[in-house]
């Protein structure tokens, strides 16, 4: 075992220099952020798209003492509810009739209020007629008020804690820690699979399974790239966080999970590294029996598609612990790293922490075991049934 040890960090060290050490690995480091900034220039052009009047307008058919009324309690209304929140007011004709001025060419006017404040008509398509009624009676019902229409003063009482809003921010937290652990793993699990094939084509993968166990060439592998990803996680995490600092509003404040941000975040970097490696040995054992890219490309689809499915389950038990689909999602191994670090944020025990890395830690050591074994059988033609090598010691 401790052979095998040293032979696989020989090999994490000689992946690992080989990918960090080249210039290519610069452009991977800046290739996500990439997204992010893009994602970031069509949110504020979106956010300036909706800024301006993409409301419903609803003409005003009626005496212009009553649409001016009408006008004014928008405006009083507005300025207590958003500004998306009520359509647009315009007068239009009182010479034609509605039906007709809704039947023009290029009009934007949905729908057309006539009538008067006590018994305004709408005329219009059903569907308009029924989303924007409402909002028609609460202006008409304004208008009628006039200035007696105040609104009343809430006294502020604030408090330092809310048992309410702590449960929902842990949530909250514990979701979006699902969400960056699954994102990150399928971005850098698939590594493993092009580097095992380009050496595999190379005819490099015979050369160093003659000179050490197989075993260590897959868990060196396995240490080099999830080293990597740490590398790349350091890097984006940093630049994530001087963002942050720069368009925090500082009169903001961050719900804080039950274990503290210190022990979450290191949480989080283990379960991490154990959905890398549970997946990363998985795509090792396929890497392993592919022999062109085509391959690897066929056989990662289904696999990616399961890990999604099997995250969609742990989101979904987030806000259920200790119910039957939470306990599931914490010991099926593929689903167990999302599901803890949602309990992480949640639950302070620490213990079924421990047991879940160890169980994770197992399942790691089993899919490793089982893709040597298949690699041994179908690629380099040696070895008995899988079955009765399983839990033999590896010695290569």
């Amino acid at each position: 075992m401790k052979e095998m040890m040293r032979a696989a960090f020989v090999i994490a060290r000689r992946d690992f220099t080989a990918v960090v050490l080249s210039r290519t690995f610069i452009l991977f480091l800046l290739g996500p952020l990439f997204p992010i900034i893009i994602g970031m220039a069509f949110g504020g052009l979106g956010s300036r798209i909706s800024s301006t009047d993409l409301r419903p307008v609803v003409g005003l058919a009626m005496p212009a003492a009553d649409a001016a009324r009408m006008e004014q309690a928008q405006a009083r209304l507005s300025e207590r509810m958003a500004t998306q929140s009520l359509p647009v007011l315009r007068r239009v004709s009182l010479s034609s009739e509605p039906r007709a001025q809704l039947a023009k060419a290029n009009a934007d006017v949905v729908v057309i209020v006539s009538g008067s404040l006590t018994r305004p008509i709408m005329t219009g398509q059903p569907d308009d007629i029924k989303r924007l009624e409402g909002d028609i009676s609460l202006i008409a019902s304004a208008a009628l008020a006039e200035k007696s229409l105040h609104m009343v003063h809430v006294e502020p009482q604030p408090v330092s804690t809310s048992i309410g809003a702590q449960t929902q921010g842990r949530l909250i937290i514990g979701r979006i820690a699902q969400i960056v652990i699954f994102f990150l793993t399928l971005l850098l699990a698939g590594m493993i699979l092009s580097n095992l094939v380009e050496e595999k084509t190379n005819k490099i993968i015979e050369i160093l399974a003659a000179a050490v166990p197989v075993d260590a060439i897959f868990l060196g592998k396995l240490m080099a790239m999830l080293a990597m990803s740490f590398v790349g996680i350091f890097f984006w995490g940093g630049t994530a966080f001087a963002a942050f600092l720069a368009v925090k509003d500082p009169g903001t404040s961050l719900a804080e999970p039950a274990m503290g941000w210190p022990l979450f975040l290191m949480l989080g970097l283990i379960y991490f590294a154990m959905a890398y490696t549970l997946l990363g040995s998985l795509f090792i054992g396929i890497g392993a029996q592919a022999a062109t890219v085509r391959e690897v490309q066929t056989l990662n689809m289904p696999v990616t598609m399961a890990q999604m499915l099997i995250f969609f389950f742990a989101s979904y038990a987030v806000d259920k612990m200790g119910s039957p689909p939470e306990i599931a999602a914490v010991i099926l191994p593929f689903s167990s790293p999302f599901a803890m670090i949602a309990r992480a944020a949640q639950v302070d025990a620490l213990w079924p922490h421990l047991l879940a890395i160890i169980w994770q830690m197992v399942w790691v050591g089993i899919i490793i075991r089982i893709g040597v074994l298949l690699f041994r059988r179908h690629v380099l033609k040696s070895g008995g049934g899988w079955w009765k090598q399983l839990f033999r010691s590896a010695t290569g």
